[in-house]
């Protein structure tokens, strides 16, 4: 009998990088003739982004510039979770986004769905905030990984594919 070959589905991100780009991040914003005076503030954690400056415009700036040094970072957007601005104390913004990371149980029931109605013959399987899809044959298996890239973009969630077997 043939051994079934297998792969799984995460949703993570380079932690380091995402620290980097937020340093690069704040290093324009210090610079930039507009945003100097802002007295901005950027705050990561391990599962956050807290963005704090002194107007709603200035606020807009400057999470463009961390989705632009995410980009050249190679990480996805689609790992930012931007809350809804809030004013603070002394008439200033504050903005936190959500770190995205591991996928959900509803997201990967979603995903399952679309594996089994799209490839039959395969048995996706929900294992804590991963998704280990198995089958006998390794073309369907990148079958299944070209379809899930393809629908990547109705997904709110960034995809990795790992541990392929």
């Amino acid at each position: 009998m043939a051994a079934d070959n297998s792969f799984d589905i995460v949703s993570d991100f380079d932690h380091q990088e995402v620290v980097n780009a937020v340093d690069q991040a704040l290093r324009e914003v210090q610079t930039r003739y507009d945003l100097k005076d802002t007295k901005t503030t950027l705050e990561l954690t391990k599962t956050e982004l807290t963005i704090t400056t002194a107007n709603e415009l200035a606020l807009s700036s400057i999470r463009d510039i961390v989705q632009t040094k995410a980009l050249r970072r190679q990480l996805s957007l689609k790992i930012f979770d931007f809350g809804p601005p809030s004013d603070v104390s002394g008439a200033r913004v504050r903005q936190v986004a959500t770190l995205r990371k591991g996928i959900n149980s509803d997201m990967a029931k979603k995903i399952a769905k679309l594996v089994r109605d799209q490839f039959p013959k395969i048995q996706p399987r929900i294992q804590g905030e991963t998704l280990r899809v198995t089958s006998k044959s390794r073309d369907d298996l990148q079958a299944v990984i070209k379809f899930l890239r393809e629908q990547e973009d109705s997904l709110d969630i960034p995809l990795q594919f790992t541990n392929y077997r």
